[in-house]
């Protein structure tokens, strides 16, 4: 094959999933609603079960489904004949992925549940199937055509199955409310978790190692406190310990540019007055936002209380070192 052979292969398979994808529109309707009426209902977990490819599908859609607020996990089918079994509990709901509708793997375990009283929710493509017929609920998930030329590898099968377990654990994310924050919870390694969980309390500095002087201070004392805090900024304070400025190496260097007398200037000539501050309860994505929307340079900020009273600092580098950024 050559170069323009082998994309118009690739096209033809995008092609073909696509259109099997869009053809499962059709098929969200009350079978589909009845399905996720008894997730819903769970009281237990969903347990996700398939063969070879259908198993790899099934292993997707159960981590999906847990993400996103429904506790759930796979269960191998050859497996569960062996003692695996004994992890499904009455409370539970099984999701079994079979493209025929007759994995002998599956089909064996089924007096099992039916005993237990677990609800079965099948996905196949074929309604005639044993596995579709002894379901509680059945999920046409069947396909015209198969990319595979050969009409042999699961291709847009698989891809149909998986389009179809993302619809159900979406319509049961919304029907949950469930939120970002929520989704964070389950994500707090990740950087989606950081953004959402990583307040400003938890990065500032605070104390000793807060840098501040009274807005009488001289400029070479500012400068003295900004050296050894090591944050790049210092708060000024009025005379009620209120937040009155904010200086900054930005702000040294255009100091430096005009004639002055470093050791008889005071602070509150070149200080910024009024800075953008944050609150100790905001996330620290927000921070992020704020330094971006208003281009402060080098990233200080002053954290305040609802008395405008600094009780922290943090800049660039602690977002940074938090993850956020």
């Amino acid at each position: 094959m050559n170069s323009h052979e082998i994309i118009r292969a690739g096209q033809r398979v995008i092609g073909i999933e696509a259109a099997a994808v869009a053809a499962l529109e059709t098929r969200i309707d009350d079978t589909f609603a009845a399905a996720a009426e008894r997730l819903l209902a769970c009281e237990g977990r969903v347990v996700v079960t398939g063969m070879g490819k259908s198993g790899h599908i099934g292993g997707k859609i159960a981590a999906t489904l847990a993400s996103t607020g429904t506790p759930a996990f796979f269960v191998h089918p050859g497996e569960a004949s062996h003692g695996d079994l004994g992890m499904i509990t009455p409370q539970d709901v099984v999701l079994a992925l079979s493209n025929s509708g007759e994995t002998g793997e599956i089909l064996t375990i089924l007096p099992l549940l039916k005993r237990l009283g677990v609800p079965l929710i099948a996905m196949t493509g074929k309604p005639e199937s044993t596995l579709a017929r002894r379901a509680d609920v059945h999920m046409d998930v069947g396909v015209e055509l198969e990319a595979c030329p050969l009409e042999l590898a699961p291709t847009s099968s698989t891809t149909a199955c998986l389009a179809m377990g993302d619809a159900l654990a979406i319509a049961l994310l919304e029907a949950r409310n469930f939120t970002a924050e929520d989704f964070a919870r389950s994500h707090p390694g990740g950087s989606l978790g950081r953004r959402l969980l990583v307040t400003v309390a938890d990065i500032m500095h605070t104390g000793d190692a807060l840098p501040l002087v009274d807005d009488d201070a001289a400029l070479r004392d500012a400068l003295l406190e900004m050296t050894s805090k090591g944050l790049g900024m210092t708060g000024v304070t009025d005379g009620n310990g209120r937040l009155a400025g904010l200086f900054t190496d930005g702000d040294l260097r255009r100091t430096l540019d005009r004639d002055i007398d470093i050791k008889q200037a005071t602070i509150a000539e070149f200080m910024t007055r009024s800075p953008k501050t944050v609150t100790a309860d905001m996330l620290a994505a927000e921070a992020v936002r704020l330094l971006e929307t208003h281009r402060i340079g080098g990233g200080a900020l002053m954290v305040v209380d609802a008395d405008n009273r600094p009780i922290g600092a943090l800049n660039m580098q602690d977002l940074l070192r938090a993850g956020v950024i």
